[in-house]
């Protein structure tokens, strides 16, 4: 069960010229990472084609010493993996980067996304008598490139040949002997960037934030359909045929970074305009504006700048709970909220108070803050989410599997769902609305999680509780 959507992963990858510390790097290049993905995390780097890798659950800060950087020795190649699981198990086989070795050399890849054949990809590889049995999207992707590496002249041939197998979202860092390769789906789901480093070496990340923080220079997004190899003698790109792209809609909403740029848009003023849109679409009389922390934020100041009511501080974070806070009786996980978020009574006390926040999944979280705010003196609650309602399932790395879960599903109107949380009025940012903040962006989104409608084909046994009952059986 879940009560909000939690972050996809984060990939970096750096390829300099000379043997240098690409691990410390790296490790800097992933705590800027860090939102994309709480759960484990991993470095790998290349020396003359020897892969030496570390890797643990936990944050980047507490993964990693002095001690097992210093292990990882100087290289000219890295790539590292924050990761937030989707599919696969959270335990220490399923942690990136994953390392395969094979008769034509050693492999590291890491991933973002999540693919839509996995089931048939292991069947197949179950038919032709693989001894291995794959657990992870990441697994797969490692396998069918190792496999096609076997059949062609090239690790680029391998990774063409295998774009053309694998279905869904993936935003991968390869790393051979000799060469970092960058690699996009068709549809460009999940976001990719090139940089340049101060010493004319090259970095991909996920977020140009990773590019920012270790003083890098942002080149351009990785194209969807794009294999992007990076050696000695330069770069390389190659994309493919028949692309779509269709970016997740929500990386702008929530997931990113808001100083990262994506698709030439600025993610914080994304949100500034999401907040803005839903002032127009949905006002309302109110004496003050505030956001839930952090993700409202931008849109709370969108709304109110755009409405002319004020913006306020309704709220300090406690910023010191992670997602492991231990919550063993069922009075204490009823305080959770309260121990996360602390009203600011003055804020708030005998206020009509327009509250924003970027979704609303299950309902239970906003039914607790809007509590909150109504015993700490709020005379009304108005909720207004900065993204359409969720209503679908995600197959492309959020973890937004099944209908049942999602309150906008459960009840037939908007006006049931405010009654049931507790809230005065509820509004939604519209579909179309979401389509339009991100005002510089030259990409298609993805909005399948909210209107149903997919770029690709869904197969059938996408569903992803049945889908790992089969693996497993």
């Amino acid at each position: 069960m879940f009560n909000s959507i939690h972050e996809e992963c984060g990939v970096f990858g750096i390829f300099e010229n000379e043997d240098t510390n690409v691990g410390d790097t790296t490790y800097l290049a992933l705590y800027a990472l860090q939102h994309r993905g709480q759960e484990s995390c991993g470095i790998a780097v290349c020396d003359n084609g020897v892969i030496r890798h570390y890797k643990g659950l936990g944050l980047v800060g507490d993964v990693f010493t002095k001690e097992s950087l210093h292990e990882l020795g100087k290289a000219n190649m890295a790539i590292g993996h924050v990761r937030y699981s989707t599919t696969g198990n959270n335990n220490i086989n399923n942690i990136q980067p994953l390392v395969v070795r094979h008769i034509k050399g050693n492999l590291a890849l890491v991933h973002n996304g999540n693919l839509t054949n996995a089931f048939e990809l292991r069947k197949k590889f179950e038919l032709n008598g693989a001894i291995f049995r794959a657990t992870s999207d990441t697994e797969d992707i490692a396998y069918q490139i190792v496999s096609d590496r076997l059949k062609t002249p090239s690790i680029e041939e391998a990774i063409k040949k295998t774009m053309e197998e694998i279905k869904g979202a993936y935003s991968c860092i390869a790393m051979s002997a000799q060469k970092l390769i960058a690699f996009r789906d068709k549809n460009g789901f999940r976001p990719l960037i090139l940089g340049k480093t101060k010493t004319g070496g090259y970095i991909v990340a996920s977020e140009s934030c990773a590019i920012d923080s270790i003083d890098g220079t942002v080149i351009r997004d990785i194209l969807p359909g794009e294999i992007l190899t990076i050696s000695k003698d330069g770069i390389k790109s190659e994309i493919l045929k028949d692309t779509n792209p269709s970016l997740c809609i929500f990386e702008f909403i929530y997931f990113a970074r808001p100083d990262s740029i994506i698709e030439g848009s600025s993610v914080h003023k994304a949100r500034l305009n999401a907040g803005k849109i839903l002032a127009k679409e949905s006002p309302v009389d109110a004496d003050i504006v505030i956001g839930v922390p952090d993700s409202g934020i931008d849109a709370a100041i969108g709304y109110s700048n755009e409405s002319k009511i004020p913006y306020g501080i309704g709220f300090v974070k406690n910023k010191y709970i992670g997602r492991s806070f231990i919550k063993p009786t069922q009075e204490e996980r009823n305080l959770t909220v309260k121990i996360k978020l602390n009203v600011i009574k003055e804020t708030v006390k005998d206020k009509r108070v327009i509250l924003i926040d970027d979704s609303i999944v299950r309902g239970t979280t906003s039914a607790h803050i809007i509590k909150l705010l109504k015993d700490n003196g709020a005379k009304e609650v108005h909720l207004r989410i900065s993204s359409p309602a969720f209503k679908h399932p995600c197959y492309f790395g959020t973890d937004i599997d099944s209908e049942e879960n999602l309150i906008a599903c459960k009840y037939n109107s908007v006006e049931e769902i405010a009654k049931v949380i507790g809230a005065d009025s509820l509004a939604y940012l519209s579909i179309e609305g979401a389509h339009h903040l991100a005002e510089n962006s030259k990409c298609n989104f993805c909005d399948g999680c909210f209107s149903g409608k997919y770029p690709i084909d869904i197969p059938t046994n996408t569903n992803k509780n049945k889908f790992e009952e089969k693996i497993s059986n």
